[in-house]
């Protein structure tokens, strides 16, 4: 079954949720944190001038910048939501894998 636009809209939105609410707790100390933390440190300070206007943006600014790479898995290829950032700097995305029901079942940093 071909994927539903609103249904992807709304999960697309629902994992940034998620991944927002969960930086820098108990709770995603290998996903957006750990992707964050990575990515401060590793890139170029001319890469988050261009895109955020600082040379040292906080780990939000970070998130707000993360754009969806895919979303596939399942019969309707809405069951995981990856998210990278912009002009392929990297090969790490934060992962959002949902439930049968619908719900954010798991966030983590993958390769």
């Amino acid at each position: 079954m071909p994927a539903n636009p609103a249904e992807i809209k709304r999960r697309e939105a629902v994992a940034r949720a998620a991944i927002k609410r969960v930086l820098g707790t108990g709770d995603d100390e290998d996903a957006a944190t750990l992707f964050v933390s990575h990515h401060l440190k590793e890139l170029d300070s001319a890469y988050w001038r261009k895109h955020l206007a600082t040379a040292n943006p906080d780990p939000q600014q970070v998130l707000d910048l993360l754009e969806l790479r895919s979303h596939w898995g399942g019969d309707d290829e809405t069951a995981t939501f990856d998210f990278t950032l912009p002009e392929q700097v990297t090969n790490y995305v934060v992962s959002v894998r949902f439930s049968d029901d619908g719900d954010v079942g798991e966030i983590t940093m993958e390769s």
